[in-house]
């Protein structure tokens, strides 16, 4: 049976895999809560904790690029083409050639980031100079982490190969390690850098070590290539250039935030740990359902372009903002009205005081504005991906950093830290309707009314659900069962509102799971 005459059958392969990345972020997710529990009540939000967040921010910019953005934007498109085109012997040739050239790169800007700590550090907080302990631990820091940039990298490379053989689960899992390593040396160790410092490195090689196996299982053997000149390789660097700008002005947000939020002076002590703990929750959602959907979707994207089916195209388009919108809406209404209660209960303790709990639950409530956007934004650009356009979502994103900074500069004075994370959402919401309205005008609609229903009828049920929630807050009782109660009276008051206003989505969830219908 065709897909091509059969679109919802993609659809549910889609989902099958979306299900296994989702549950494998789901469970790296609840090992980085555990891990940012320890990281928060050992360091609370003062040096250590801003030290760790500055200094593990170049390696993220890396796992951003060669991760989330080499791999989507480049490697899958590029190497699933090549499969479906060429011998296995080909395939793997090619792998080779990437494989060589990746490490040229990487082990140069490995040592380059080693010498040069001291001025990436600098630039990043410029806010640390005020602080000469704060500065050096920093700079201490990230010289001993620098080297995951090369581990984390050759792990997001692995994953690449393995995606675009339709092959999920070991690299959808791997992140987890560094979690697990991380909480581990942490604990071994305590206060101070040398127990963080370990766990990245340790757990960056158990990153790429779990996915060598699978690989040479597939038939990859490391040979010295006849060449580095490969045409598909340059085809590679051709859509990572645009990809390479474009995860440079999105990290130039993240180091923008970092710019202003180490500015103690204006936005209070801890801004930089403030705002990483904020966002690591809204990041929970993103990572176990967006990212693992658009992740899935774009080879299907991808096939849908190769196939020149544009309905299909469409179809997997629509289906995957409708998706978005009927998670991240609920989950952003449930961070809004839970905010206070949610960062106390999973942070509060230790060095992990009254005050850092009150600045991270106000930076929490206006990030989650955006985080539909946010998810949004994962798909569009996955299609864009797969239609080899990748300069669309980085002019879009150099708006965005635009976007940005001039809303900081607006709302920093009086709202403090808040007035960042409200910026970041702001600029987000308006790159994800500027990406939007280009892919409509690029490949014709897409289904926009049937979204446009949906994004209401979700939006009245989560507004609902935020309400039951908001008053379920207001029980006096242990702040763990307290936080329990009121999370599951709103997930069931979701499921209870969206049949009252008629969300297709939950219609079409349910037939599947009490009748195994066809979802999609």
């Amino acid at each position: 049976m065709s897909t091509a005459k059969y679109p919802h059958h993609s659809n549910r392969r889609v989902a099958k895999s979306a299900s296994v990345i989702g549950l494998a972020t789901l469970i790296s997710r609840l090992l980085g809560f555990l891990r940012d529990i320890v990281i928060a009540r050992l360091f609370g939000v003062y040096v250590y904790a801003q030290a760790f967040v500055i200094a593990f921010r170049i390696p993220n910019l890396f796992r951003d690029l060669v991760g989330e953005g080499a791999t989507n934007a480049a490697f899958v498109p590029v190497f699933s083409e090549y499969a479906e085109r060429h011998s296995q012997e080909e395939f793997w040739e090619l792998a080779n050639v990437v494989l060589n050239l990746l490490l040229i790169i990487l082990m140069a800007i490995t040592i380059l980031g080693i010498i040069f700590s001291p001025v990436i550090v600098r630039l990043i907080a410029p806010g640390f100079s005020a602080s000469p302990e704060k500065l050096a631990a920093t700079i201490k820091l990230n010289r001993i982490i620098f080297p995951y940039i090369l581990l984390i990298s050759l792990s997001a490379y692995s994953m690449g190969l393995l995606n675009s053989l339709k092959d999920f689960t070991v690299s959808a899992f791997a992140p987890c390690l560094l979690n697990i390593s991380i909480i581990i040396f942490a604990m071994l160790f305590g206060e101070g850098i040398k127990g963080l410092a370990l766990g990245v490195l340790t757990g960056g090689v158990l990153q790429l070590a779990v996915q060598i196996p699978v690989l040479y299982k597939k038939g990859f053997r490391l040979k010295r290539p006849k060449t580095l000149n490969h045409p598909a390789a340059q085809t590679i660097g051709k859509l990572m250039l645009p990809r390479l700008l474009s995860s440079c002005i999105y990290q130039l947000n993240n180091f923008v935030d970092s710019i202003f939020g180490s500015l103690a002076w204006i936005v209070g002590e801890g801004g930089v740990a403030v705002l990483y703990f904020s966002y690591r929750l809204i990041q929970f959602p993103l990572g176990v359902f967006s990212n693992a959907l658009s992740q899935a979707i774009l080879p299907a994207f991808s096939t849908h372009a190769l196939e020149e089916s544009p309905d299909k195209l469409k179809h997997a388009l629509s289906w995957g903002l409708r998706a978005v919108f009927f998670v991240m809406l609920p989950a952003s209404a449930g961070f809004m009205v839970l905010a206070k209660p949610l960062i106390w209960t999973l942070f509060g303790g230790g060095r992990f005081d009254s005050y850092a709990s009150n600045l991270t639950a106000s930076a929490l409530f206006y990030y989650s504005l955006g985080l539909s956007a946010y998810g949004g934004t994962k798909i569009l650009q996955s299609c864009f991906f797969s239609l080899k356009d990748t300069v669309t979502p980085t002019k879009t994103a150099a708006l965005s950093l635009i976007l940005n900074i001039i809303f900081i500069i607006i709302f920093i004075y009086p709202l403090k830290i808040a007035g960042i994370a409200l910026a970041t959402s702001l600029s987000g919401i308006i790159t994800f309707l500027v990406l939007f309205s280009i892919l409509k005008k690029k490949i014709g609609d897409f289904g926009v009314g049937q979204i446009g229903a949906s994004f209401l009828r979700v939006l009245l049920a989560s507004l609902a659900m935020g309400v039951v929630c908001y008053f379920t807050s207001q029980l006096r009782i242990n702040r763990f069962l307290n936080l329990s109660v009121s999370v599951l009276a709103g997930l069931s008051s979701y499921v209870i509102f969206c049949f009252i206003f008629k969300v297709s989505e939950m219609r079409q969830l349910w037939s599947w799971v009490v009748h195994k219908e066809r979802i999609g």
